[in-house]
This record gives C-alpha cells, structure tokens and sequence, in this order.
C-alpha cells in the first residue's frame, strides 16, 4: 500500500485511519521496489489509500512505483489496484502510461447501497474508470472486486456483474464482508462458502475471463492466475 496510511474518505467498511496529515513521501517508489527485488516477487499487487488532497489523486506516485519495479525487477508483474482519481481522466491517463500488467479497481458494492457504504464515491464513476481502460488499453485486462454480506440481493449482485461486463472488465472477485470495529457497517449475511461457488459458477457464465469467490476472497486472491486466465481471452480475441 502506497500514498501513506491515512485517508481522505470516509467508507463505512474500512478501518483505515483519516485524514491524511502529510504529503506522500518521495522515496515510497524505490523502496516498494526494493522491497519486491528483496522478496523476489514475480508478481506484485500495489493499490493505496485514497488521497483526493493531492492533485493528481496519487496517480504520479503509481507510476513511479511501477517504473522503479520495472527497473528493479524487470519480469515481474505489476498489478495496480487504483481508487476512483474522483474521475480525472489524465490521472488514469498517467497510471496506464507506466504499463501496469493489470488495472484493478473495485466496484466494492451494488448501486443501490453506494450512499451507506460508500458515500463519498459514485458506482457510475468506477463504472466509466474501467470503460475507459479498456476504451484506450484493451490489451491490459481489467478486474474489480464486489463485497457481499452488506445486504444485497442475488438480483444486485447479477446486475452489477452486468454492468461490470459493458465496461470489458476480464476479472472478478468476491469476498465476505467483516465488520472491522463497533462503529462501522454491521454484517447482515454470512454467506456459505458453497454459495459463493454457485455466484462464481454463474459470473464465469455470463463471460469474466476469471472469476475467485469465497469467504476469505480478497483483491490480491490467486492475482497471478487470474491474470493468466484473462490474458489468454485476451490473446484469443486478437488472433
């Protein structure tokens, strides 16, 4: 996690602290870097805070750390999971010139619950974020993530794995929600883990290219694999 520790949203889901006290320190780039040819990663996940105090939305300071991977540890993979940038359309522009190998941005929840649980974000504008990836780079493949246990229904869930779908996004994830403290969103459903096969089951149907779903399914779930899957889909399309 780059662009510090604190954030400048408020999402009833997360326990991350806020608001950011502080400008994002120069060095973050190298030493995420050095920190990957340290462990010797062959695939690496960066995602950060939100930061809508910064002009660019933190989206230089992505492509810092993926240029100073690059040139710490050449082959590995680089996946980026990116906040919203509040719809910056050059900030985006900034993170795909670095050349992610994926571009992650979680859609986190169904529409309907977008002003309780996410009220400082807007589910239409994740939806263009993502469009707009592929609009302009449609070899690199895109993926977001769905919490469940929030009090969606399976008619939701559907329509927003539709919705996802328009945009050309290639991977899903779906994961159960846990409530991190007393005072943030309470768990209305505990989903069986043999419900989450059947929604996988479902969403490969309607055509991601990778689908992980489970209890304890989380954005970096399996990464590399499921890159994998998407980038043979893509490849396939382009021959």
């Amino acid at each position: 996690m780059i662009l510090g520790e604190k954030c400048t949203r408020n999402c009833r889901f997360c326990a991350v602290g806020h608001p950011p006290e502080s400008l994002p320190d120069p060095e973050e780039p190298q030493r995420v870097a050095e920190a990957v040819a340290l462990l010797g990663l062959r695939y690496a996940v960066v995602t950060s805070v939100t930061r809508d105090d910064l002009p660019d939305g933190g989206a230089a300071f992505f492509a810092k750390t993926i240029m100073a991977i690059r040139v710490r540890r050449p082959n590995t993979l680089v996946e980026v999971l990116i906040p919203d940038l509040q719809g910056d359309r050059q900030a985006l522009i900034t993170i795909l010139a670095a050349g992610p190998d994926v571009l992650n941005h979680n859609i986190e929840t169904v529409a309907r619950l977008y002003p309780e649980v996410r009220p400082q974000a807007e589910y239409t504008r994740s939806l263009e974020l993502l469009r707009r990836v592929k609009e302009s780079h449609p070899h690199i493949p895109t993926k977001s993530g769905i919490m469940l246990g929030l009090g969606e229904t399976i008619a939701e869930i559907e329509g927003t794995w539709r919705d996802l779908q328009a945009t050309g996004c290639d991977i899903l994830t779906m994961g159960q929600y846990l409530q991190p403290s007393a005072e943030h969103l309470p768990v209305q459903r505990f989903l069986p883990p043999e419900e989450f096969l059947g929604l996988a089951t479902k969403a490969l149907e309607l055509g991601f290219a990778g689908v992980a779903a489970g209890p304890f399914v989380r954005s970096s779930y399996q990464a590399e694999s499921l890159y994998r899957k998407a980038l043979r889909r893509i490849k396939g399309k382009g021959s």
